[in-house]
């Protein structure tokens, strides 16, 4: 794995929301090929810094960058079109497309000219190779809508990668899972990652701790808009000021 400057980095962001502090000069790196870790309790500032990442929210200060890009100023599409792909919390699907065709429309989204018809094979390839590798052939004509929460999660990841990504947030991807569906996505989840061409890394946020604990390869913790921990999950997870805030003394043990 190349041994560079960070995919992504994140420098002293801000972010206010009327007078409260969502972020408050966090910074956070996701080296290339690593599954990195965004833990904390609710109203902690994750999804808020995913918003900055992506360019729903644009910080008060501080600064993002992409393989040493400054893409700070960037529009969402830019940065889509960079290889910067998301999940959200709750599903969102095409819930009327199948699941091909919503695994196709993210490869269009991220393909100049795709949504034209052009390079339609090229498209169809790429969503057929997805759907064998996530084992979604006997869905991939089913509505979105129509579909459990577990097999919503594993089309929003193949949706994901279908925008040929570069690196992937996933928003507590295990979210409505029972525990066979997230060791299934557990194993998903190591075999998308790139570690030998470092690229798709993969920026995780999720409440279940032992998940986390298991496939990240740092993990970094905010507390009220504050970065309070960030190290390796052995690190973290005897690391007092996230044992009070957050895991709780028997998640410490």
């Amino acid at each position: 794995m190349p041994a560079e400057d960070p995919l992504l980095s994140v420098g002293g962001v801000t972010v206010r929301f009327g007078g409260v502090t969502a972020l408050s000069s966090v910074d956070l790196d996701v080296s290339r090929g690593t599954i990195t870790g965004l833990i904390g309790p609710n109203g902690a500032g994750k999804t808020t810094l995913f918003n900055v990442v992506t360019g729903l929210v644009a910080p008060h200060s501080g600064r993002v960058r992409f393989d040493g890009i400054d893409i700070t100023d960037w529009p969402r599409h830019r940065r889509g079109r960079a290889g910067i792909a998301r999940t959200f919390q709750r599903l969102e699907l095409f819930g009327g497309l199948t699941v091909h065709d919503n695994l196709l429309a993210a490869w269009e989204a991220s393909v100049p000219g795709a949504v034209l018809g052009l390079k339609r094979r090229e498209g169809r390839r790429v969503v057929d190779e997805i759907i064998e590798r996530l084992g979604l052939g006997d869905l991939a004509g089913r509505v979105a809508g129509q579909l459990s929460t577990g097999q919503g999660r594993l089309v929003e990841l193949g949706r994901a990668l279908a925008a040929r990504p570069r690196i992937l947030l996933l928003d507590e991807p295990s979210s409505g899972l029972d525990q066979a569906e997230t060791e299934h996505f557990r194993d998903l989840l190591l075999g998308a990652v790139g570690r030998e061409t470092g690229e798709p890394a993969v920026l995780l946020v999720e409440h279940d701790v032992a998940l986390v604990m298991e496939i990240c390869d740092r993990i970094t913790v905010l507390d009220f808009g504050e970065r309070i921990a960030e190290g390796l999950p052995s690190e973290v997870r005897n690391d007092p000021r996230v044992v009070a805030a957050y895991l709780g003394d028997s998640d410490a043990a």
